[in-house]
């Protein structure tokens, strides 16, 4: 039974995929035409974990709706009219950027009824989006089948009356009136007054307390006026956009600039490790100590990246200081949204950090880049690694190691916990990449921290995948701990540019590894319920830590030779 929905499931995420092409390439579609309704229906059979009581008819999805709403531009759900675009030059006009709160893009709200969204991060980032939005108009349809009592009238509850005089803030209400109103929200909603209460909190803020009000009014509001044929829903996609996807335009420009710096600071023929990381985790460990004047001691103090992490200030000392000891930082103006540090090893001082025991001599450089989004890690990767024209002369970069450090989604264990993977196995398709890896379950086997070793999925989108799937994934022979969106995109560019084109080495060491954001197979521990916050401070810095032991360590045995 479960490998049957499994192969169910699996049938329609490729299905969703390739509609969602399809839809891409013509330009448009209605969200209540048959296109439309098509994605709706897959998603529904899909049934996403993170999505919630999506699939139930008289219950509206808080927790999913937070969290998709958090990744789209605030005031979407006022707007009929979607467009997706590229980076166009709409920053030059009078319109003011909006940035969602949890997803670097760039979005600007055209009138009343339109909000444009820039797409630059490649394909993955228009199926995340359409998947976000598909979500929201189910629920918005939800909404409107709950608000309105459907005869030839269409007339509105008493409950949609009373919401709607809270969202449009005419009239100012009581904390006893507002008590009511959270009341009859909540009836309409079909939750409890406690549920709503909490999500009317998450949403809110001091300076718009009544937005989940006004979600939900808006929401309901918009699809009413698409059922009437007032004005009805269209996503499009501009022609711009349509012609740069899967044409490296962004990756390219990105790769070149970071050659560029590379070569004018004369490290572009010096032995390179690449990290695929965040920002902090590499600079704190190697220039916290000095720029804050503590001591080294034979523990990592994870306690300092916590206080790191919670303080401003803090971040601006360390980041001032590294750039004094010759940390490069490029703030990326590609459109690809990778900002990238370089750090020559030469001028690092090592004695106040956690790698004192390791008598390194060598002048190895160490790139550390932002995360990439899904295909966008192919992209990124593959420009990369290609040689580069540099005052009329084509080098090769001396890529002695790739590291790919992040979040995952987690089967076999909890939150913070770590995975070390072994293969990257890529959903919905025939491509799968087995690799030595550099990182063992040895190397943490003397920590806290849990462990696992094992498969991992690089899959389509995370916010498609349901149970079912994910433990034919983890119970059958193919016994996978986690799943992610980049690792197989990596390791296809690397195998790529290292077995087939020789744009570098065949003799370098990979190291991947994660820390579980999310356990998408527990409830109450998707993506949806929450992040990770200071929980995830030891897991990353952790494998910071043996990241960089690695990379040290290697450049000490070359130094040998």
């Amino acid at each position: 039974m479960v490998n049957s929905r499994a192969r169910e499931t699996t049938e329609a995420i490729e299905r969703l995929y390739v509609s969602m092409r399809h839809l891409f390439y013509r330009g448009f579609f209605k969200p209540s035409g048959i296109s439309g309704e098509s994605l709706r229906t897959l998603l529904t059979t899909i049934n996403p974990e993170i999505y919630g009581t999506m699939g139930v008819a008289n219950k509206i999805e808080l927790d999913g709706l937070l969290y998709v709403l958090d990744r789209l531009p605030e005031g979407i759900e006022e707007c009929s009219f979607i467009h997706l675009t590229s980076d166009e030059g709409f920053e030059k006009g009078s319109f003011e950027v909006i940035v969602p709160k949890k997803r670097r893009r760039n979005c600007y709200r055209i009138d009343e009824h339109q909000m444009n969204i820039e797409v630059l991060l490649g394909r993955s980032e228009i199926y995340d989006i359409l998947t976000h939005l598909t979500f929201l108009y189910i629920e918005a349809d939800k909404i409107r089948n709950l608000a309105f009592i459907t005869d030839e009238n269409d007339r509105p509850t008493r409950a949609w009356k009373i919401i709607e005089e809270v969202a449009k803030g005419e009239k100012q209400f009581s904390r006893k009136e507002k008590e009511v109103a959270l009341i009859h929200l909540s009836s309409l909603l079909g939750r409890t007054f406690d549920e709503t209460l909490n999500a009317y909190n998450s949403f809110g803020d001091d300076g718009n307390p009544d937005r989940l009000f006004k979600i939900i009014y808006y929401l309901g509001n918009e699809s009413f006026n698409d059922f009437k044929k007032i004005r009805e829903r269209e996503v499009h996609f501009s022609a711009i956009l349509r012609e740069r996807v899967g044409h490296h335009f962004f990756g390219e420009k990105w790769a070149n600039k970071v050659k560029e710096v590379l070569a004018e600071n004369n490290l572009h023929m010096r032995p390179l490790h690449i990290i695929s990381a965040n920002m902090h985790s590499v600079k704190n460990m190697l220039y916290a100590n000095d720029a804050l004047g503590k001591k080294t001691t034979k523990t990592v103090d994870y306690k300092l990246y916590q206080d790191i992490s919670n303080k401003k200030a803090l971040q601006e000392k360390v980041l001032e200081h590294s750039q004094n000891a010759g940390l490069i930082y490029i703030d990326d103006q590609s459109g690809s949204n990778i900002d990238v540090q370089i750090i020559d090893l030469s001028k690092t001082d090592l004695k106040n950090t956690p790698f004192a025991g390791i008598k390194y001599s060598g002048d190895d450089v160490i790139m550390v880049f932002d995360y990439a989004f899904g295909e966008q890690a192919y992209e990124v990767m593959d420009e990369l690694l290609r040689p580069y024209d540099f005052n009329g002369e084509i080098y090769t970069m001396k890529v002695k190691s790739v590291s790919i450090m992040g979040k995952a989604g987690i089967l076999t264990g909890g939150k913070g916990d770590i995975m070390i993977p072994t293969s990257h196995i890529f959903e919905g398709t025939a491509d799968n990449y087995s690799f030595e890896n550099a990182l063992k379950l040895s190397d943490f086997e003397d920590e806290e921290l849990k462990s696992y070793e094992g498969a991992m999925i690089t899959v389509l989108g995370t916010s498609l995948q349901n149970k079912d799937i994910l433990k034919y994934f983890m119970d059958t022979s193919w016994k996978a701990i986690g799943l992610e969106m980049e690792g197989a995109h990596y390791q296809k560019a690397i195998q790529v540019a290292s077995k087939i084109r020789h744009h570098i080495s065949q003799d370098l060491f990979v190291c991947y590894a994660y820390y579980a954001s999310d356990n998408p197979l527990e409830t109450g521990s998707t993506l949806s319920s929450g992040g990770l916050g200071l929980t995830g401070v030891k897991p990353t810095y952790l494998i910071t830590l043996k990241i960089l032991e690695k990379i040290l360590g290697s450049a000490k045995v070359a130094a040998e030779k």
